[in-house]
Order: structure tokens, then C-alpha cells, then sequence
């Protein structure tokens, strides 16, 4: 696999005398040590240090900016071993995502920064000129997050004035991400204006658009925002039993069914300034990278299955007069998940689509979502391998069961 690579390290890290290398190879031991706890276990004294040791170092990689280090950690691990990346990629995303302020004889304070991707058709494609001149519109949708009970009343939330592109979101890494939720809890902190370089800086434009006027277009863009919050508000505690838990999950999403009501108006004032109508479907509000990682991935199964459909049209082949075959493969060096596509009368390949491996995904996860969306588009036989071989030959092939 060819490994991420990001600019070199900043000023900050040019003191450090820890050589990139060694940072990411303490970071990869502690992960391994770490690799059977649980997320909900409780720890050991041992693994607690453990833990609170490779933490630490995560930290000092975000303070110092050098993303480089947890790139290749997260490489390294993903490569060697599932638990260990599991676990480091976990301490990671909740670090980066997260600032904590510590007051005298008061609760702590958390900020959290999360997404909130819309999938959004128009006629002709979004026009990033359009976006967010409505500041009557902007401030109602801010709002709306405390006021539906997406965000607790004793909360305060930042909404960044941007529908972040897929490109952008992806470009925002775990160092700038740390920087931007630092930049936000100052900004609803402090009195005083803060400069906020990092999260102007997250707003890099969007690529050229290429839809014509009058093309259907289906878009994937983010809403951003940051919230503060009291650790100890009741708001934010599931219950332990798993009965009051299920209740308190279903309460938070049906609210935000509720709130995708009330905000649909509101985001087509944000989103467009010339009256077209739009259709906004929602997923639901989550952290940062959990709702980003979500929100890529069905956005990569939607592409994966408009190529299939391509295919089959091509060939003159109903969707339920084919078979597909799903498997990983190593394709030039690189993982990637393939979807092999057959006659069913005669088995003859109709044609493959390639997809990239996902290190934010797991296997099963992302085999098993482009197999429920080849039966919803009508696949009738759907079949996993358990990998095709260097010559495009899938091996240890077996039916699939629908979740």
C-alpha cells in the first residue's frame, strides 16, 4: 500500500528530537498492547497507563503538528494488524476531534467539532457563489440545533458559513481538525475575537463544477459546526440499561428527523439564491469523522452502483439477469473491493468495478453495504469471495446473506 504523505513538519516540530520513525513505532507498540480492550471494557491498572501513554503521544503529534507520524502509524497498523489500527485510529479521530477545559470547582468543559453531511439533488449542480449570502436564513439554521434538541439548551454551537465539499472535508487532517476545534472553543470562550487561520484555512474552494444546466445532479456536501458543553450535563448521559438506552437513541433520532423538517427551508435559503427547488436528504449528525467517514462511504457505494448499472445497460443485461461476485484484490499495488458482474444463464463476465479499500471501513462492513445495494438495485445473486487472485479469479466464494 502506498503510504499517505503530508507536508513536512511544521516549525513547532523542528525542536523535537524524536525522529518521526521512532514517534510512529512507540505509537504502533502501545496500539498492540492495547489490541484486546474493548471501547466499553473497563481497564486494568496496566492498560489504563497503557492507554494514558499512547494518548499522550497522540497529543504531542497534534501540538506539534506532525501529521506525517500518525499517517504512517495508521499505515503501519492497517497493514500488520486490524485490532492495533482499531484501537490507535480510535484514540486518534476522539483526540483530534476534541478539546477539554478544566475549570476550578466546576465541571469540565468539552467541545466537540461534527459534521452534518446532506445529500442534496438539484437541476444544474450547486453554485458555491449562491451559498450561505442568506444571514437571516444562517443564523435560524445555528439555532435550530439547540432549539430541536440536536444540542442540549445549556450548549453553545459554532456553525461554520460553509457546505464543505467532499474534497475539502477529506483534506482536513487530524492535526488541522485539533487546530480548528481549539480555534472554536476560543471562540466561545473569550470575549475578545480569536483568529481562526485553521478553520478559514479548511475552506479551500470547491473543484469545478460539470454538470449542465439542466443535468439531474446529486451532491454530497457537510455542515460543520462545533459544540460546548458541561461534561457532567445530564443532556448527554446514556443510560446504562440497554432498554433506557435504545429509548434515548430513538428520542435523539427522531428528533432529528424532526429538525431535517424544519431545516430543509432554511438550507435551501443557504444553499441557493436563485428560488430552484432541491431535495436534501440527511444522515444523521455525528462527530467529525464517524458522519464523515459514513457519509464517503455511501456516497462510494452510490457511484459503485450507478457504474453497475452503466455496465449492465452497456450489455444489454437486466439487473436480474446477472450475478455479482464481491472480493477484495490487490490491483497495482494498491486494496481495492471488486465487483464482478456475470451472466447468470451462461457465467460469462460481463465486466468488473473497482472500488478503493477504505481504512476508516471493514471489510465485512464494506462488502456487505455494496451487496445490499446490488440487491436494491435489483441483483438478484450476489456472491462473496474471499478474494480474487492476481489473475482477476475470485477463490473461497460463497452466497451472500442479506443483513
Amino acid at each position: 500500500m502506498k503510504k499517505t504523505k503530508y507536508p513536512s513538519a511544521t516549525k513547532a516540530s523542528s525542536a523535537v528530537e524524536e525522529p518521526d520513525e521512532e514517534l510512529a513505532d512507540r505509537l504502533l507498540a502501545l496500539a498492540n498492547s492495547l489490541r484486546e480492550s474493548d471501547a466499553y471494557a473497563v481497564l486494568g491498572e496496566a492498560e489504563r497507563k497503557t492507554q494514558a501513554d499512547l494518548r499522550k503521544v497522540v497529543r504531542k503529534c497534534l501540538l506539534q503538528q506532525r501529521e506525517q507520524v500518525l499517517a504512517d502509524a495508521l499505515d503501519y497498523s492497517y497493514e500488520e494488524d486490524a485490532k492495533a489500527h482499531h484501537v490507535l485510529r480510535e484514540n486518534i479521530e476522539d483526540l483530534a476531534g476534541t478539546a477539554l477545559l478544566h475549570r476550578d470547582d466546576k465541571a469540565a468543559l468539552e467541545v466537540n467539532a461534527f459534521v452534518i453531511p446532506l445529500f442534496i439533488h438539484t437541476t444544474g449542480g450547486l453554485n458555491s457563489e449562491q451559498c450561505f449570502q442568506d444571514e437571516d436564513a444562517f443564523n435560524r439554521l445555528r439555532e435550530s440545533i439547540i432549539d430541536s434538541g440536536l444540542e442540549s439548551r445549556k450548549a453553545s454551537v459554532m456553525l461554520v458559513s460553509h457546505a464543505y465539499h467532499p474534497d475539502e472535508i477529506r483534506h482536513i487532517a487530524y492535526c488541522q481538525l485539533n487546530a480548528m476545534v481549539h480555534e472554536a472553543t476560543g471562540a466561545m470562550t473569550r470575549k475578545k475575537l480569536v483568529a481562526a487561520d485553521a478553520i478559514v484555512g479548511s475552506m479551500r474552494g470547491w473543484p469545478p463544477s460539470h454538470f449542465a444546466p439542466d443535468d439531474h445532479a446529486l451532491e454530497l456536501r457537510f455542515l460543520l459546526g462545533f459544540a460546548l458543553k458541561a461534561m457532567d450535563d445530564a443532556f448527554y448521559h446514556v443510560p446504562e440499561k440497554e432498554a433506557a438506552a435504545d429509548r434515548y437513541f430513538d428520542e435523539r433520532a427522531e428528533r432529528f428527523r424532526q429538525w431535517s423538517k424544519q431545516a430543509t427551508p432554511l438550507l435551501r435559503r443557504c444553499l441557493v439564491t436563485d428560488g430552484r427547488d432541491m431535495q436534501i436528504d440527511f444522515l444523521y449528525q455525528d462527530l467529525f469523522f464517524g458522519g464523515k467517514d459514513a457519509a464517503l462511504a455511501e456516497m462510494e457505494v452510490l457511484r459503485l452502483l450507478s457504474e453497475v448499472q452503466g455496465t449492465l445497460e452497456l450489455h444489454e443485461t437486466g439487473p436480474d439477469e446477472a450475478r455479482a461476485i464481491i472480493g477484495p484484490m490487490v490491483l497495482n499495488d494498491e486494496s481495492v473491493l471488486r465487483i464482478s458482474l456475470h451472466a447468470r444463464s451462461t457465467g460469462t463476465l460481463i465486466g468488473n468495478v473497482d472500488g478503493p479499500a477504505n481504512q476508516a471501513e471493514t471489510m465485512e462492513s464494506a462488502i456487505a453495504d455494496r451487496a445490499d445495494g446490488l440487491i436494491a438495485i435489483g441483483v438478484r445473486e450476489v456472491q462473496i469471495a474471499r478474494a480474487f487472485d492476481s489473475e482477476g479469479l475470485p477463490t473461497g466464494v460463497r452466497a451472500y446473506s442479506p443483513r
